[in-house]
């Protein structure tokens, strides 16, 4: 717990044309980057803090330095764990989690080296997965006696049951490539463009109206747990939403503009 008081979360708000994007940084790069439970809680309120922006745009959640975006939970601290500590910590985790899936607008994760574990739950948490030809993606936990829980749930809507079954399982890791043949992140690049891939996606991104893209997001968390019918209703709404303020009309305009130019 010594290592993990003195890690940390960065926040670096950089201002763009249409809005302000966030840079949340784990910080605990002795160590991988690994999150104990006092690294967990700042994760947790500062990016809870960040959705309540209004002039947010996205979000891009890294570790510090090259080898690790998150190599895992303390082990430290859950050897020590009883049934009722067990259930307070795997709670935080999943908090961690789901702060990234409840901000309003997109969170892209930036992967260089291990995402294990709890590294894996947290970039399956976020929307867009873009990784470093060095990653190196798994989830051991049954071979140190537990199972892969909380947003390890999140998996088969990305890779399928077999896979999901194949990385918990066996606990094995696998490669940037197999990754991304498998949809469990969208973008593979060399270690020295990971930062200009990140930006090609912002770019792209923050071209897109704000509202709709909160819209959007909020749209793609309901259809995760409705059934078919009610997803399509659901979207019914949120598309008349969008009417509410003249974002549509206004962008539409300036598309036509643009294909009359």
């Amino acid at each position: 717990m010594a290592a993990d008081a003195q890690a940390g979360v960065r926040v670096a708000i950089e201002p763009r044309e249409t809005g302000f994007v966030a840079r949340v940084t784990i910080d605990n790069s002795a160590r991988l980057n690994i999150v104990g439970s006092a690294l967990m809680m700042d994760f947790i309120d500062k990016v809870t803090a960040l959705g309540a922006r209004e002039d947010l745009r996205a979000v891009v959640v890294t570790g510090a330095g090259h080898r690790a975006f998150i190599g895992g939970a303390d082990i430290h601290e859950m050897a020590a764990l009883d049934r009722a500590l067990a259930r307070e910590f795997i709670t935080r985790l999943h908090r961690m989690c789901a702060a990234l899936r409840d901000l309003p607008v997109p969170a892209i994760a930036r992967i260089s080296g291990y995402a294990l574990g709890a590294g894996l739950e947290v970039a399956a948490a976020c929307d867009l997965r873009i990784a470093a030809t060095n990653a190196v993606f798994g989830m051991p936990e049954v071979r140190v006696g537990i199972p892969s829980v909380i947003e390890a749930a999140l998996l088969p809507g990305l890779i399928g049951w077999g896979r999901t079954r194949e990385l918990l399982l066996l606990g094995e890791t696998v490669d940037a490539e197999t990754a991304l043949r498998w949809g469990l992140v969208e973008r593979v690049v060399p270690a020295d463009g990971l930062d200009a891939a990140v930006e090609a996606c912002l770019a792209v991104l923050l071209k897109a109206g704000p509202r709709a893209v909160r819209l959007q997001k909020k749209l793609i968390r309901q259809w995760e747990e409705l059934p078919v019918g009610r997803a399509i209703a659901a979207g019914i709404d949120s598309f008349t939403e969008a009417y509410a303020t003249d974002e549509p009309s206004r962008l539409m305009r300036a598309f036509l503009e643009r294909r009359r130019s």
